[in-house]
């Protein structure tokens, strides 16, 4: 993140550019409007312009520009937070382990420089690549830009592009990609989690790519929204698209988004709110007949009909006095990584809390290997250590869950395996990602995907 002293007040270097799109297109110029504008201070040559998704930044090369140019890199630059493209960036990175933000930073551009290609009173900068050109030079796709925009959202186009692959001399290179604008070179890229980096080497299509988009700018700058509530970035993600959704049909011909229709943010709900909602409904006490206490309509007729004669007993409701059960099924052989099933864990800790549930876990492959019973409020699934190999059979493990009665059932697993036994109570299977197109034989499937 930058974090200089702003230039803050009601203008900034970016104001005459935006009175410019709003008089040519209202609606997706005004979309400009709901962005955040900062002047960078002088001597930040660096960044000429930039985002973060959130905030645009300008720097004191901007206002050297012509006026045309200007009006176009502050389209360019409101689309990319419109479309929400560092956040999207940062979401592949946790998705895939890793992420060349300088290939990404070519696709996103690409896209947003196709949307606004038709557009005659703005001026894009020179070397600007565009969706239908990286999909002719690149991937050997002919099509015209209208279809490549109906078809084409940046990360289906990050994943065909990006053909990198560990390098075979880890030891040589630097990095030389960096997500802010400036540096425009080529070659390997380190990456990696947790400080050990690992050198990647240039497919030829990354190479290629690399190459058609050496003079860009890289303006997609690290975003903060890794630090926000998921509930907060979904109602963000659905905000943007009502205001995309709404600008575009304002302006019809004249529109900045053109035909754009793949790209639009994808409004998600996340997986934790899912599981909480599922589990927590699965597991809420139900009302059971009392015939030790009468019903409210017999206590306030005090047990007579009109007439006076004499109601025959009506038992009450009552909440069900014994305590929730959850089970949960941990296919070792699975492939989720630590940091999502602390998530997870942490999830299902919370909910059986809330809920005072008795948390059974249930942990095999194609057999029981341990069974674990938890209290509610006092369960830390972190602590349980998951071991085993091999393939996986859920029969024996949703049988051995079936003795304890429980009300639900959840089974971490990848769905790599055959399910000869179908419980009376409702189950739900989690999995990652990576398995997300795999069909659970039955019950509702639930993706962490993120």
């Amino acid at each position: 993140m930058i974090t200089p002293a702003f230039t803050t007040g009601p203008t900034h270097r970016g104001t005459r550019a935006i009175q410019t799109l709003v008089e040519f297109a209202p609606s997706t110029g005004g979309l400009a409007l709901w962005v955040q504008h900062r002047d960078l201070p002088d001597g930040r040559e660096a960044i000429t312009v930039a985002n973060d998704g959130h905030t645009i930044f300008y720097g004191p090369a901007f206002e050297r520009l012509p006026h045309p140019q200007q009006v176009g890199l502050v389209a360019h630059q409101v689309l990319h937070v419109a479309l929400r493209h560092p956040q999207r960036m940062q979401a592949i990175a946790r998705l895939r382990g890793s992420v060349d933000p300088a290939l990404f930073n070519i696709c996103a551009d690409a896209i947003v420089n196709s949307s606004l290609g038709h557009l005659t009173w703005m001026a894009l900068p020179k070397g600007s690549v565009t969706l239908g050109g990286l999909l002719d030079d690149v991937l050997q796709i002919q099509q015209s830009e209208e279809k490549s925009l109906l078809e084409w959202d940046v990360e289906r186009l990050y994943r065909q592009i990006d053909d990198r692959r560990p390098s075979s001399d880890s030891s040589s290179r630097q990095s030389s990609q960096s997500s802010r604008e400036g540096d425009g070179g080529s070659g390997p890229a380190r990456e990696g989690q947790g400080g050990q980096a690992q050198a990647m080497e240039d497919g030829p299509r990354a190479a290629r790519t690399r190459q058609l988009g050496a003079d860009i700018l890289r303006d997609l700058l690290p975003s903060d929204e890794d630090a926000l509530k998921p509930e907060t970035v979904a109602e963000q993600s659905r905000e943007w698209a009502q205001r995309i959704t709404r600008a575009h049909a304002g302006d019809g011909d004249f529109s900045m988004l053109r035909g754009l229709i793949a790209d639009l943010p994808r409004v998600k709900v996340p997986w934790e709110q899912v599981l909480r909602t599922r589990v927590s409904r699965g597991l809420a006490r139900r009302p059971e007949v009392s015939w030790s206490r009468p019903s409210r309509s017999y206590l306030a007729n005090r047990g007579r009909a009109p007439g006076g004669r004499r109601m025959p007993w009506e038992p009450g409701m009552v909440t069900a006095a014994s305590v929730p059960r959850l089970v949960l099924v941990v296919d070792v052989s699975g492939s989720i990584d630590e940091a999502l099933l602390g998530r997870f864990a942490t999830e299902i800790e919370a909910i059986t809390r809330r809920t005072e549930s008795r948390l059974v876990v249930i942990i095999g492959d194609t057999r029981v290997r341990a069974v674990e019973e938890l209290e509610p409020g006092v369960s830390n699934l972190r602590d349980i250590v998951f071991e085993g190999g091999g393939g996986t059979d859920f029969t024996p493990l949703l049988q051995a869950a079936d003795r304890y009665r429980p009300d639900m059932g959840v089974v971490l697993t990848d769905l790599q395996g055959p399910a000869g036994f179908r419980p009376g109570w409702p189950v739900l299977w989690v999995v990652s990602a990576a398995f997300q197109d795999a069909e659970p034989p039955f019950g509702t499937r639930l993706v962490l995907a993120d």
